[in-house]
């Protein structure tokens, strides 16, 4: 059986693109693993206020989608600079993220940012269940991964890339220390299995996506929700544990873990699945209400409309 890699037939324009692109990446983590954090800070955020000028259509979107929100206790402008704020955020976010790169034990890690709550994660794991990790887009959210990784048995997730060199560079990022990797969607039996085995896995569900879902508030506005991690969570016993990273107005990051979620069982698979997707909602947004800049506003969070969910 040969063992050769399958031919690359995009066009060369395409795979050009991306070898730049790649090589680009390789650079970025490099020299920022190797410039101190207060400069790749400041770096990163001034480039992602710059980018807010550019935004264009995403801008203008999350600046409406505060207005939604907002509209009653702020203005326009006050949304807009909300919004900038949250560029400048993404950027930061960005930076520490990167850095995490170079980064192989929990001592480094920690390093970059303050565990709060790690004794809610210790209890829930300590059940034997599996744990839900529900986290959002939100602050630097992939510190959940290598931390999380290099504690606990964890299976990390991720959307394939088109790119092959690129998505075996953010796979190999976050499969270091033996952790489990799987493309979201592709492998639900292994989610299953592992959170039989007791295992970690992060679920996201804050954004509007092509998957089960029912209407539920978020933001005080109904919105189409995954209603995936509820199905898990009823389905094995495992404990729902949220847990979200947040960036203060000194550039320290924690990594807040919350106490489990306790789920509603009724019997009733349509009340459960909308009493406890909303409670997981409410977790996140808590932190949003904390800090809106922290939050993708640019995601179409409320596009899909009723009758349109898939169910």
């Amino acid at each position: 059986m040969s063992t050769e890699a399958p031919k690359d037939t995009r066009p060369f324009s395409k795979r050009l693109k991306y070898q730049i692109l790649y090589y680009l990446v390789r650079f970025v983590i490099f020299i920022t693993g190797k410039i101190p954090r207060r400069i790749t800070l400041a770096l990163y955020g001034g480039l992602g206020s710059l980018a807010y000028y550019f935004a264009g259509k995403s801008r203008d979107r999350a600046v409406a989608h505060l207005q939604m929100v907002f509209g009653k206790t702020q203005t326009e402008a006050e949304s807009r600079k909300i919004a900038k704020r949250m560029y400048t955020n993404i950027g930061k976010n960005f930076s520490d993220i990167i850095r995490t790169f170079s980064m192989e034990t929990s001592e480094e890690l920690t390093s970059l940012f303050e565990v709060k709550g790690k004794e809610h994660l210790d209890a829930a794991f300590a059940k034997g269940k599996g744990v839900l990790a529900l986290t959002g887009h939100y602050g630097a959210f992939e510190f959940l991964g290598p931390y999380i990784g290099l504690n606990y048995p964890f299976i990390a997730m991720g959307t394939k890339l088109k790119d092959p060199k690129l998505d075996s560079l953010i796979v190999k990022h976050r499969s270091r220390n033996n952790v489990e990797y799987i493309y979201r969607g592709e492998n639900t039996m292994k989610l299953l299995r592992a959170l039989k085995q007791g295992m970690v896995v992060p679920i996201l569900i804050d954004q509007d996506t092509k998957v089960k879902s029912r209407f539920v508030e978020f933001m005080g506005i109904p919105a189409a929700t995954p209603i995936g991690a509820v199905t898990l969570a009823l389905k094995t016993g495992a404990a729902v544990v949220p847990m979200y990273t947040f960036l203060d107005e000194n550039n320290k990051q924690s990594f807040n873990i919350l106490p489990e979620i306790p789920m509603t069982i009724t019997g009733d698979d349509e009340v459960d699945f909308v009493v406890n997707t909303k409670k997981m909602n409410e977790s996140l947004e808590q932190f949003i209400y904390k800090d809106p800049s922290q939050w993708v506003w640019m995601h179409e969070r409320w596009k899909t409309k009723p009758g349109e969910e898939i169910l």
